[in-house]
């Protein structure tokens, strides 16, 4: 039985909603639900809803699932960014921005990071209406750092290891994956759900705390980066590069030459 959930968005105190929780549970499913509900209604369609108010959409933009395009050269992660940087390229204020799981097909701090960063960009420089979810609980902190948004989880019910996935969108952040238990439910062996549990145990221990803080001095999107060339190697190296003509080097003499600068750049 489909479990219906009520959705708020709008361009002021709601423009973003962190939704969090387990694999399996619903995150995409409530997403994409919002989505198809927005292009039925720009169309004039019956929406399934018991009452709905929704403004025009000048676009919808998703980001959701993983896939690569190998073939072209294209990982997953940078078929990921690809649709991540048209996102943010194209979309205005009157777009509806649905992004599933941003940062996940790379290590955790680079992916984490450039969640952040991306929600952080969709938030400030955009301000459409966005649905973000994600398993880096760390970004709820950002409910109280940025204007706009908002935690939402989706509800679970645990007893002892069996986990009941109840469909329900609950305000508030989700402080765990539940990954493990959704992989015994998959069918993975006991004895690598029982090492998988030692394993989190330990890392749990270990943990390095992550503390995310307002960035007061945010750079601007045109920064650019200015070199010191002072020194006397930074002169050489540019003694080195006007010295240099591209049009008749040979291979080997191009290999040298790069070889010499970045053993002089190594010397600043």
């Amino acid at each position: 039985m489909f479990v219906p959930n009520d959705a708020m968005l709008d361009t002021l105190d709601n423009r973003c909603s962190i939704i969090t929780g387990p694999n399996m549970a619903g995150k995409s499913t409530y997403m994409r639900q919002i989505a198809l509900i927005t292009i039925l209604a720009q169309i004039g369609s019956f929406v399934p809803a018991k009452s709905a108010r929704i403004s025009v959409a000048d676009a919808v933009f998703t980001r959701v699932g993983a896939s690569d395009d190998l073939a072209t050269g294209q990982s997953t992660f940078m078929v990921e960014m690809n649709e991540v940087s048209a996102i943010i390229k194209n979309a205005t204020k009157n777009s509806l921005i649905i992004l599933d799981e941003i940062g996940r097909g790379t290590s955790t701090f680079d992916g984490m990071s450039i969640a952040r960063a991306v929600l952080e960009y969709v938030v400030k420089k955009i301000g459409a209406k966005t649905l973000f979810a994600t398993h880096y609980h760390e970004l709820t902190a950002m409910e109280g750092l940025l204007d706009g948004v908002n935690n939402y989880s989706i509800a679970v019910k645990k007893k002892g290891d069996d986990i009941t996935f109840l469909r329900r969108i609950v305000r508030g952040g989700a402080d765990q994956s539940f990954g493990i238990e959704v992989a015994k439910l998959a069918g993975i062996p006991n004895s690598v759900i029982k090492r998988a549990k030692v394993i989190l145990k330990e890392l749990e221990a270990n943990k390095i705390e992550i503390e995310f803080k307002a960035e007061d001095n945010e750079p601007e999107e045109n920064d650019d980066i200015q070199y010191n060339f002072s020194t006397n190697s930074a002169s050489d190296i540019l003694e080195l590069i006007k010295a240099t003509d591209i049009n008749t080097l040979t291979p080997i003499e191009a290999m040298q030459t790069l070889y010499d600068l970045k053993k002089k750049v190594e010397e600043l």
